[in-house]
């Protein structure tokens, strides 16, 4: 199996799970792909070329490799470009060599992952580019809106387009908002608690100007500045003054992040880049040798 490592992600228990769903393992008359072993001689052997019908950001080749071997370990693989590269469209990015069956059973797993990665890293170097109108400094964020079970995966594909890892979850940050503050009373008191049980990164959510003293004055250590609009952000950073990290979020999209960068906020959150990324266009053709 190829080397792709991420931590808390085990790549071979993935491959196995994905390949076992599509195959029907544990199904009355599952556990087989019957197209092609109807279909396809035993000795068959193919080779094909993975390419992109768009222009994208790479990302989860290494993924689509690790499908192809997983069925066919003899296989033939050349990848053509690399994970976090910009190709324009008709660009190829993978040829592969290998027995027909296998490479035909692994194939849509193999493409689903990189087209969905791809169209998560191509949206999030848009919103980099986007974000680079009012600001040369600001860094885009990702959050946990991810599809279940995919989330390392997802985040591994922001940071191939150029953002950063908000919370991997919700065991390494604290991250106070709005409900939390109306079981602890106010954000003061929230951020308190969290600070007494040392919490060693405080993240608080102010949707209000006079909420910014009291977080400070509680300990927090990075304050996210929600829905407000352009004037109130600017003022908020005033108010702030550089004493924490100031992040932006809510109602930010292509047409509005930059004037919310040029706020002076240091990070922009986005939670689209992964809950509403259109799939790439990528295909793969075949032919028998």
């Amino acid at each position: 199996m190829p080397e792709f490592t991420l931590p808390g992600f085990d790549l071979a228990k993935f491959i196995r799970e994905t390949l076992a769903e599509d195959l029907g393992e544990g199904l009355p008359g599952g556990g087989r792909d019957v197209t092609s072993e109807s279909v396809i001689p035993a000795e068959a052997r193919f080779t094909g070329v993975m390419d992109s019908r768009d222009a994208i950001v790479v990302a989860g080749l290494p993924l689509a490799e690790a499908f192809f071997r997983h069925l066919d370990p003899e296989c033939v693989i050349e990848p053509l470009v690399t994970d976090g590269d910009a190709v324009p469209a008709g660009t190829d990015l993978m040829r592969i060599e290998g027995s027909a069956r296998a490479l035909l059973t692994a194939e849509r797993s193999a493409l689903n992952i990189v087209q969905h990665l791809s169209g998560i890293a191509t949206l999030t170097r848009a919103y980099v580019d986007a974000m680079r109108g009012g600001s040369a400094t600001c860094t885009l964020l990702d959050t946990r809106k991810t599809i279940p079970g995919l989330r390392f995966l997802e985040k591994y594909a922001t940071r191939q387009g150029g953002a950063q890892n908000h919370r991997m979850g919700l065991w390494d940050a604290a991250m106070i908002k709005d409900n939390h503050v109306a079981v602890a009373g106010s954000v003061g008191e929230a951020v308190r608690r969290a600070r007494d049980a040392g919490v060693a990164r405080i993240i608080c959510e102010v949707d209000r100007l006079d909420q910014i003293e009291p977080a400070l004055a509680a300990g927090a250590h990075h304050l996210l500045l929600d829905n407000m609009d352009l004037a109130t952000l600017a003022e908020a950073v005033a108010l702030v003054a550089g004493r924490v990290p100031t992040e932006a979020s809510g109602g930010v999209n292509l047409q509005t992040i930059a004037a919310k960068a040029a706020s002076g906020v240091d990070f922009i959150s986005v939670g689209r880049l992964t809950q509403s990324a259109p799939a790439a266009d990528i295909g793969l053709d075949f032919k028998p040798l």
